[in-house]
């Protein structure tokens, strides 16, 4: 089966959102709560947000659009180091106990 990796924020760890992972297979990496800068997606957010906000504030329904075109113009390149970055992320947050690191 997969492993799937997500943080522990309350939608995450729902009920029904954990029934779905056990009637699908799927096991669940345990990871840290309250720790953002583990998870490399959640800069790749951060940098969607940062360049939405140099466009005019889309209409809701366009809202997906744009933020598909951020998201498509961020270079594989940028994705990749942050992907590289995984050893050392752990690494640092091993070496802080849990608590929080440069990144």
């Amino acid at each position: 089966g997969a492993i799937f990796q997500q943080d522990n924020a309350r939608p995450h760890v729902a009920r029904n959102v954990q029934v779905f992972f056990l009637a699908q297979h799927i096991l669940l990496l345990l990871w840290p709560t309250r720790s953002p800068d583990m998870s490399p997606i959640e800069h790749v957010w951060d940098v969607v947000t940062h360049r939405l906000a140099h466009y005019p504030s889309p209409a809701t329904n366009e809202l997906w659009t744009w933020i598909e075109v951020v998201w498509h113009a961020i270079p594989q390149e940028h994705i990749q180091h942050l992907f590289d970055s995984m050893l050392r992320r752990l690494e640092a947050f091993i070496a802080a106990h849990g608590g929080c690191t440069k990144y």
